[in-house]
């Protein structure tokens, strides 16, 4: 089945493009992250998303927040935060006003990776965005991706 077959709803069609699309760009980010950093991308989302923390009201992520962000269960958060911390790049301590909860944070060697890393995810999502854009299918969700914050990076 493809995103413009026939027997498909134009809803179906629209769902099935979108499904296409993401499963492309993850899998060659993931490709190039991996084989530049040893980093997948959940973790690189982790990371990211945890990097963007900061001191004061709202400002640290309770681990609910961190698997909405990364669009994991609790569970599988709980579980790639624990690898991310054995390997030195997060910490995690207890909230100062609310025992139950567990804040993470990223360690000095997480934002050094997380950086080394930036370049090489935003060169693999333009190149899977490049390379879908010449998919009939795939073009018209790639304008709306490149537009949603601001002008589209130029195309090589």
């Amino acid at each position: 089945m493809t995103a413009t077959d026939p027997t498909l709803t134009g809803l179906a069609q629209g769902w099935c493009a979108l499904s296409l699309l993401h499963g492309r760009i993850e899998a060659h980010v993931e490709r190039a992250l991996q084989a530049a950093h040893d980093l997948s991308v959940r973790e690189y989302s982790l990371l990211d998303v945890l990097s963007r923390q900061h001191d004061g009201p709202g400002g640290h992520l309770q681990m609910k927040q961190v698997a909405d962000a990364v669009v994991l269960s609790q569970s599988a958060t709980t579980r790639l935060v624990t690898r991310l911390e054995d390997r030195g790049l997060l910490s995690r301590y207890i909230c100062d006003t609310d025992r139950r909860g567990i804040y993470t944070d990223v360690s000095e060697a997480g934002l050094s990776l997380l950086a080394a890393a930036r370049p090489t995810n935003d060169q693999a999502l333009r190149e899977a965005l490049d390379s879908a854009a010449a998919n009939p299918d795939l073009a018209p969700l790639v304008t709306v991706v490149e537009g949603m914050h601001g002008t589209p990076a130029p195309r090589p």
